[in-house]
């Protein structure tokens, strides 16, 4: 028989909220960027002249069900 003590592992320690919350907070405004290109940049309320991000995005746009015509 053999008295092996079974290895252990080092417990995970928890992330504090103080250093997740600017990341977070970043990339919900990344996520609400691409949203404002992908789904409402229409041309009306549009932050750039022309429709070239409105063409480029067309297709993406249908495909995530928003309605573009």
């Amino acid at each position: 028989m053999s008295s092996a003590v079974p290895a252990t592992r080092p417990l995970a320690s928890p992330i504090p909220l103080r250093e997740i919350l600017p990341w977070a907070v970043f990339a919900g405004v990344v996520l609400l960027a691409l949203l404002y290109l992908v789904g409402m940049d229409q041309g009306a309320t549009s932050l750039f002249s022309g429709s070239l991000i409105h063409e480029f995005l067309h297709d993406g746009r249908h495909l995530l069900g928003f309605p573009c015509h």
